[in-house]
């Protein structure tokens, strides 16, 4: 089965990218445009950064220490699309390989020399998933064989040591190939590999050891901490190990974490990680919005998390989150055009971004560019929008969930079903049965609907469900429908008090979409933004919903004291339509200021 994650036993089963077949609208034109445009677009610029001529042996090497983990991700990406261009590629990174299976061009006469940031076994973890992605995408090729050789590199150089690597990834792409070739040993070292970290495993840095999540054992753990995307790789790892050996304790550990983080270091976007030093998650509560760093890498590591537990444990919650993260993180990170990104993903910018021509030098703030020094977000967007597909849907023994509502065609079992859905702008879901079959069809009611008139038809009976799970049972005649209305109405959402940076401030929400006020010639300004005054009203612009709210604008007052003896009142002002987009629109029309949290 073509799927990034196949676990072998699970409440839920994936369907994989042959079951589900996208069709045009908000996620199949993305997915569309990343085949057509995205992924070439990131192999040229490793072109023209020399990235991938590292493997041809040209000097100086140029790139970062785990550049070639891109190259890698890539082809994960070209594997899950089909890409024309994977073969002559793979060909380029064979020939780089050693004869023992030791494949970096950056550490090949230095080998393993810095496990803290050398990135060695991490770049082998995104090979590994790519020769994954080729295996089950086409079949053993020369990309595979590379992985292969990698990963038996690995089990060999590090089965019997107590060394890992500072930044995890190659766990869960172990398990995987596991999953894929039935070999016990990589099992066993992804199992070695997460239970050797907190040991401790890695050396002092300032960051601290719970940078590398290796300040305590993994099982020991409260909450998500340190380098965001490290954790959240780490902790899915975890979950194939736990899953694969049937270590229910380290399952459970990894929930009580996901938990705690959910609750407690998670921005309204689903975006994680507020420390901008260490691209790292904050304390409790630590939320600032304009020091959101919700690096886009992060939130994919996030949607992978997501999927794992929610394969595991059938709690919609998962979806809840994942789908959250999808249209407010993943979305975001990639513009509209298809050819740049953002890298880190602030719920509030200050100061408009001076635009920059060619690689961005910094990874912070808020500018689309089409390449940075750091380019771990392009490729990570690729390879997770080819083989998003797979995310839409799973089984269980009695049918089919729909978990993220989008146009297509989804096959399994005795179920054939076409789904249709002006989704996420409208909330009418339309299942249409394709072929006289047996099974549950259930659909996801996400948990903001809580509270709301969403109702289910099934057969002309409509009724109102609640946030979970909408299901109806067969058998089913070819043209029979079922019908889910979300009802899409904008609402405030207001911060937990404990969150110091948002106290005073709510956001709108409407459906899973976040909004923001964008100013691109700070009109209005947004920092003279003194209180949003009523509900918001809907436009529909060139297809995508956006609001306005009657908001009121602080009068300067030629240089007083902004502080007092007692609370004040929102200053006097004039009020002036403000104007919401989707966040994952923001920045397309150029550098902006931008705020999601509005005073009130």
């Amino acid at each position: 089965m073509a799927d990034p994650v196949l676990p072998s036993s699970g409440v839920l089963s994936p369907l994989g990218l042959d079951a589900v077949r996208p069709a045009p609208g908000f996620w199949g034109d993305r997915i569309a445009l990343n085949r057509e445009v995205t992924i070439a677009h990131c192999q040229e610029w490793m072109e023209r950064e020399g990235w991938i001529g590292n493997f041809r042996g040209e000097r100086p090497r140029r790139g970062r220490e785990f550049s070639d983990s891109e190259i890698y991700k890539l082809l994960e990406a070209m594997a899950w699309a089909d890409h024309p261009a994977l073969p002559e590629l793979a060909q380029t990174v064979a020939r780089a390989q050693e004869g023992d299976g030791y494949l970096n061009t950056r550490w090949s006469g230095s080998r393993y020399t810095d496990f803290e940031w050398g990135h060695e076994l991490y770049c082998y973890g995104h090979l590994i998933q790519a020769g994954v992605a080729r295996l089950r995408t086409h079949g053993e090729d020369v990309l595979t064989e590379v992985a292969v050789r990698a990963a038996d590199h690995v089990c060999r150089r590090f089965m019997t040591t107590t060394e890992t690597c500072g930044h995890p990834e190659i766990e869960m792409a172990l398990v995987e190939l596991y999953r894929a070739t039935g070999a016990e040993r990589y099992l066993e070292m992804a199992r070695r590999f997460v239970d050797r970290r907190g040991l401790p495993a890695l050396g002092e840095i300032p960051f601290g050891r719970a940078y590398f999540q290796d300040d305590v054992p993994l099982r020991q753990a409260q909450a998500f901490r340190g380098h965001a995307v490290r954790a959240l790789y780490l902790a899915c790892g975890a979950v194939d190990v736990a899953v694969e050996t049937g270590d229910e304790e380290l399952l459970k550990a990894v929930e009580g974490q996901w938990e705690r983080t959910v609750a407690r270091r998670t921005h309204l976007t689903g975006g994680m990680g507020s420390r901008h030093a260490d691209e790292s998650f904050g304390d409790d509560y630590e939320l600032p919005p304009d020091r959101a760093y919700s690096e886009t890498c992060a939130g994919i590591a996030s949607i992978m998390l997501s999927h794992r537990l929610l394969l595991a444990t059938g709690d919609v919650r998962h979806a809840d989150l994942a789908e959250r993260t999808l249209y407010n993180v993943l979305a975001t990170g990639l513009a509209l055009d298809g050819r740049s990104f953002f890298y880190a993903n602030p719920l509030r910018v200050r100061v408009p971004a001076v635009p920059v021509e060619g690689v961005n030098h910094s990874a912070e703030g808020g500018l689309r560019s089409p390449w940075f020094d750091v380019s771990c977000c392009p490729s990570n967007i690729a390879r997770t929008l080819a083989s998003l597909p797979a995310y839409v849907a799973a089984a269980d023994r009695d049918g089919v969930r729909v978990h993220h509502h989008t146009p297509g065609e989804i096959r399994h079992g005795g179920l054939a079903l076409r789904v249709e859905t002006g989704y996420p702008w409208d909330g009418a879901v339309t299942v249409t049965v394709l072929e006289d079959g047996e099974g549950r069809i259930a659909l996801r009611v996400p948990a903001w609907a809580d509270g709301t008139e969403a109702t289910f038809a099934h057969h002309g009976v409509v009724r109102p469900v609640a946030p979970g799970y909408a299901e109806a049972d067969g058998p089913w005649r070819a043209g029979d429908e079922l019908r889910l209305e979300l009802p899409m109405r904008a609402r405030w959402t207001f911060p937990d008090r404990r969150v110091d940076a948002l106290r005073g401030t709510a956001a709108v929400e409407r459906g899973p979409l976040v909004y923001c006020a964008e100013s691109v010639a700070d009109e209005p300004p947004l920092g003279d933004l003194a209180a949003a005054v009523e509900p918001p009203r809907e436009h529909v612009v060139d297809g995508a919903v956006e609001l306005e709210v009657r908001a009121r604008l602080g009068v300067p007052d030629g240089g007083g004291w902004p502080y007092a003896a007692a609370p004040g009142e929102a200053p006097d002002g004039q009020e002036a339509a403000l104007r919401l987009v989707p966040y994952h629109r923001w920045g397309n029309r150029g550098p902006a200021t931008m705020r999601v949290w509005l005073p009130v």
